[in-house]
């Protein structure tokens, strides 16, 4: 559960953001001195701290100093009775994620907690490739497909490179998890790293979270307010649908990019700011350029480097690895004890075309798994919507003819061979979805014993791993357990897993 730290000296505020913000997501701790609360982040590990400018032992300022150098990305909220304008910017360069006045509205207090707590999140929380060692919390880019072995490549080049990177892919493909990869493998994952959507923030209001304003920029404006550009120095700034972006916020995000430095809205004052960018949008650019709705040159100066994230359609064969992934993500998440998934089921999200792609696969997954009574995800645990007809998982097919057409046009050796393994292919994992996993009945089915059956499935590549089936269909039911040396060399697996491609 994440940590909140307050730390103030006047026993009202302390209460009142105690009770209004605690709650069964946020666990809340406070402190009446600086050195009181330093000591909390030095034990605690707080994802957040909201501190007062004014405490009896130092200042918050000096307090901001010492906090970072336990944790430089803790993200710590200024709040003062006692407003300056130099205070609010020397809070921020020191490394300050907000600034608040006295009184404070509690929900505009609670959204920027929400957000403190999320930065803290992304700050801390690693994105790492599958194979890397990591804490079983990291946030992992799961994958074993070449187009994902294009991403991991493209992310180790370009990460220790001090330049602009945009991202590219479909909605729910997972372009924050690459800029987080970027980050965390990049020379400036010590400083701040801070997100943006520019799709979720009124148009009037973009220019202002960017670049910040001055008091009386507009209606409303009553102070001076820092933009994530200078919160982000030194750091990265990831600014996600940067296709939804105006043109005007584009001219001054081109100038930024070419200089380093902007005006604050309303301002004269020229900031300048030392930030790394990452770009991500799922619309295509190109077309935005010449239909006129993105600028060329700000285009062609994002594309510093550009990575190109594949749709989940077009690397299916990592959708095994995804789900036993998400399985045991959402077995944590849930107190849930789920094993594997049934072949129906694999094969029934394997016929999904997944329009949301992997951000979709989780939602259908989580809700699988809250549904569940046991431990295998059967096929009547996926949401409804996810079937365009009868709750039928979707045959294995294949097009010999155009396989053939396709290996003979590209000159590949041994084409008999090849496409005799692709019938066998799709022969048997039609078997055995058909069959439920029973082995027995899949062997009778196809007409083969059942050595002969799991020799196949080794040659292929196929892992057999049985549903839970009633007792009444287990193989054990059918026939007796076979004597030692005639299982083909291999043991039985466990039950409630799926057949998955190795």
């Amino acid at each position: 559960m994440p940590t909140l730290l307050v730390i103030d000296d006047d026993p009202e505020v302390l209460y009142s953001v105690e009770r209004s913000l605690r709650g069964p997501n946020l666990r809340v701790l406070s402190a009446a001195t600086a050195q009181e609360g330093i000591a909390q982040v030095r034990q605690q590990r707080p994802n957040a701290v909201i501190l007062d400018v004014r405490l009896p032992d130092m200042s918050g300022l000096e307090a901001v100093d010492r906090i970072r150098a336990i944790d430089p990305q803790l993200p710590i909220v200024m709040i003062t009775a006692f407003a300056t304008t130099e205070t609010a910017i020397e809070a921020i360069k020191r490394g300050a994620f907000e600034y608040m006045l006295k009184p404070v509205e509690l929900q505009q207090l609670r959204d920027v907690v929400a957000q403190a707590v999320e930065l803290s999140r992304l700050r801390h929380v690693p994105a790492v490739f599958e194979e890397e060692a990591a804490d079983e919390m990291a946030d992992r880019i799961v994958g074993r497909s070449p187009a994902m072995q294009a991403v991991y490549k493209a992310i180790g080049r370009v990460a220790p490179l001090d330049v602009t990177v945009l991202v590219l892919g479909e909605s729910g493909t997972g372009k924050e998890l690459v800029a987080r990869a970027l980050f965390h493998h990049g020379r400036r994952c010590h400083g701040p790293f801070l997100a943006l959507n520019c799709a979720a923030i009124p148009e009037p209001l973009l220019e202002s979270e960017l670049f910040g304003h001055e008091r009386g920029a507009f209606t409303g404006a009553d102070r001076r307010r820092i933009g994530k550009f200078e919160q982000a120095d030194h750091g990265t700034l990831l600014l996600d649908e940067i296709g939804d972006m105006s043109p005007p916020t584009q001219a001054k995000l081109l100038r930024l990019l070419q200089e380093q430095r902007f005006d604050r809205l309303g301002g004269n004052e020229t900031v300048e700011s030392d930030v790394r960018v990452i770009a991500a949008t799922n619309q295509n650019l190109e077309a935005a350029v010449a239909a006129g709705r993105f600028r060329q040159d700000l285009y062609y100066r994002l594309r510093g480097y550009t990575i190109q994230l594949p749709s989940l359609r077009e690397h299916l064969e990592d959708l095994p690895l995804l789900v036993e992934h998400f399985v045991a993500c959402f077995n944590r998440e849930l107190g849930k004890f789920v094993r594997g998934v049934s072949p129906a089921t694999l094969a029934a999200l394997a016929g999904h075309d997944w329009p949301g792609n992997v951000r979709e696969l989780q939602n259908v997954l989580r809700h699988a798994l809250i549904h569940a009574p046991g431990d295998t995800l059967t096929p009547d645990l996926l949401p409804n919507d996810l079937f365009h007809g009868p709750r039928e998982s979707p045959p294995p097919s294949l097009d010999v003819g155009r396989l053939v057409q396709n290996l003979l046009r590209d000159g590949t050796p041994d084409v008999y061979r090849r496409v005799c393994l692709e019938v066998d292919r799709v022969v048997l994992e039609a078997a055995l979805q058909h069959s439920r996993g029973n082995q027995v009945l899949a062997s009778e089915l196809l007409g083969m014993s059942r050595n002969t059956l799991r020799a196949k499935l080794r040659s292929l590549g196929l892992v057999l791993q049985k549903q839970l089936l009633p007792e009444s269909e287990r193989d054990d039911q059918i026939l007796p357990s076979e004597p030692p040396g005639t299982g083909g060399g291999e043991p039985e697996k466990t039950p409630a897993q799926a057949v998955q491609r190795s």
